[in-house]
């Protein structure tokens, strides 16, 4: 297997797979999916590297992307490695604050943005900004400030570039690439302070390729990896880069919000996906269980139960599946297990690899019983992603995998802290020599900010050390294990868990609106809006109840005593969540305090 470095990867495959289908991609003004083939793919991004060097753009110069995912997106960070530029991914949902903070860290002077929003923030930032020199937008229905005179269209950008001169430039480029060259710097979300600019170089990817190949013998050329994950998000990045490498078909879905209805039209054979997708798959699954009666409960309950003995009591440990199970699965798979997943659009799933926060055990195991190939993993920015996932078979529910070929793990003795070694780990924090020394053992091993245990080669996480609580009365809490607990109810759409210097444990949940709505309805509870809910005696009463049979096996100083349900979602917007998803706990802490305290007093 060759393994090509980045500013090369696309065109060596263009020559292999020529008119065969590279990406596909459905943009909110058509209804129907576009294909680009793989030579196709490899002229836009020539296109796009000549017009950067016509431009002006040197080696080493920082050029971000700020856009929803979709085909230009690909075509500026694989032109910007041909330039031996360091790509630099923003969050589409990024605020101009949070802009402007990259811009000016990573000195970056040639900006991309995808549609409207984007651009009207970069525009902002462009005029406070001295280092934010000009902005090349990728959606031509985007309306220009009328005091914009420097910002262009990407199709009137790439079209500067095609004279001999740049070809030559960009030839040059390619060919004196470095596998030690700075291929982007991905900012952290900045949960704990400032965002982080984690240095990753062409070696990081291609030790990426290698290790895959070991592990995932089953994907080829034949796969159809779903673009879902945002690229600025290292898991969905690494991935991408390592589709591109396998040969695979890559649909690019723009809009997350779209995300169901994508997937039914493409039928994916795999999809990177934080556990939240999953949670709500099962949720859905779930209800529609509960709901039913007679010969139809019996036979999903006897489709489940039949499923766990197959995909785990046996096929999972590489033992003989009895012939009696075989048949019973067989038929279960080929009908209800069938049916379950073209609802969702997965039927034709290969693997569905699924990391970027814990995943509950009960709907991990769920899923492999209804034959869903998840495999969990475990990685960060500083580790080009992936530390471990489940194998194919012999992995260990609860776990988060086998740790990777040629990646050395190890567990502090002092804390339990996970500890990194090998080719996949950053170079560095740009800009951050402090910050850097902090986070490498004196032997070189990357500090993950996790704690967790090593049984063999099969790593399990046990909390966050920088999330652990320490409550009044001396005790630890990991509020992730609550939260993912919790959040396994149909009830529950988000919770924040609270302990921190507090007496006791206590939460904020954000309900399932229509979960709760429906409940309402069912059982005849007035209410003139969803608020009104939140203090009926009925609704407290059976959430208590689910609430306190989910914590059944914390001990008592883990459990939840008190919580209050909030009108509003948590989000990014609102300042709640970072751009992976994450609860930000001490802004939660400080925007509900008064929420917080209340149930502290009474």
């Amino acid at each position: 297997m060759n393994y090509y470095h980045l500013s090369i990867l696309v065109h060596r495959q263009a020559i292999r797979y020529g008119k065969k289908t590279a990406l596909k991609y459905r943009n909110p003004y058509e209804k129907k999916w576009k294909n680009i083939s793989w030579r196709k793919f490899s002229d836009y991004i020539m296109k796009t590297a000549w017009a950067m060097a016509e431009m002006g753009v040197n080696e080493g110069s920082r050029i971000a992307v700020y856009s929803q995912n979709m085909p230009q997106y690909l075509y500026t960070d694989f032109a910007s490695y041909a330039n031996r530029c360091v790509s630099v991914p923003i969050y589409a949902t990024s605020s101009p604050s949070q802009v402007e903070y990259i811009v000016n860290d990573a000195n970056v002077e040639l900006l991309f943005a995808g549609e409207q929003f984007q651009y009207n923030n970069a525009f902002k930032v462009q005029q406070k900004s001295s280092v934010l020199k000009k902005i090349i937008v990728f959606d031509n229905k985007v309306k220009f400030h009328p005091e914009d005179k420097t910002s262009i269209y990407f199709d009137d950008f790439i079209a500067t570039g095609e004279n001999s001169n740049t070809e030559v430039i960009v030839r040059v480029r390619m060919k004196s690439r470095q596998e030690d060259d700075i291929a982007c710097i991905i900012y952290t979300s900045g949960t704990t302070g400032e965002p982080k600019g984690v240095v990753l170089p062409h070696s990081c990817f291609l030790q990426v390729f290698r290790i895959h190949d070991m592990r995932l013998p089953m994907t080829s050329n034949k796969d159809l990896s779903m673009n879902f994950l945002p690229l600025a998000h290292i898991f969905e990045r690494a991935w991408t880069c390592y589709a591109i490498h396998k040969g695979m078909t890559i649909a690019i879905n723009q809009d997350a919000k779209e995300i169901q209805k994508s997937i039914k039209q493409v039928r994916p054979t795999i999809m990177c996906s934080v556990p939240r997708f999953w949670e709500k798959v099962y949720a859905g699954v779930d209800e529609k269980i509960s709901g039913s009666k007679g010969f139809m409960k019996w036979l999903y309950t006897s489709a489940i139960k039949t499923g766990k003995k197959y995909n785990l009591e046996y096929k999972n440990k590489n033992l003989r599946v009895p012939f009696g199970t075989r048949i019973k699965f067989a038929i279960y798979n080929n009908t209800v297990f069938h049916i379950l997943k073209m609802v969702v659009g997965i039927q034709r799933g290969n693997i569905f690899p699924c990391a970027g926060a814990p995943l509950s055990s009960s709907i991990d195991e769920f899923l492999q019983s209804v034959n869903i190939p998840i495999l969990v993993g475990y990685g960060l920015t500083e580790t080009s992603a992936t530390v471990s996932f489940y194998p194919k078979t012999g992995f260990v529910i609860g776990s988060i995998g086998k740790v990777m070929p040629e990646v050395e793990v190890r567990i502090d003795e002092s804390n339990n802290e996970i500890l990194v070694k090998g080719k996949t780990v950053m170079r560095e924090y740009y800009k951050k020599p402090e910050e850097t020394a902090k986070v490498f053992t004196e032997d070189g091993f990357f500090r993950t900010g996790d704690a967790g245990r090593l049984e063999g080669d099969t790593l399990f996480i046990t909390e966050r050390i920088k999330d652990l609580f320490k409550t009044a009365n001396g005790k630890y809490i990991a509020p992730q294990a609550i939260e993912t607990k919790i959040a396994e109810d149909k009830y529950v759409d988000m919770i924040a868990v609270i302990a921190d210097e507090r007496k006791f444990v206590s939460a904020l949940i954000v309900p399932n609106y229509p979960a709760l709505e429906e409940y309402a309805n069912e059982h005849q509870i007035h209410y003139d809006k969803i608020a009104d809910l939140f203090s009926n005696v009925d609704i407290l009463r059976m959430l208590d109840a689910r609430i306190e049979l989910l914590q059944a096996n914390f001990a008592p100083y883990e459990k939840i005593k008190r919580y209050r349900l909030l009108a509003e979602p948590f989000t990014m917007e609102s300042g709640e969540l970072t751009n992976t998803l994450k609860i930000k706990r001490k802004f939660v802490a400080e925007k509900y305090k008064d929420v917080i305290d209340k149930m502290y007093r009474e």
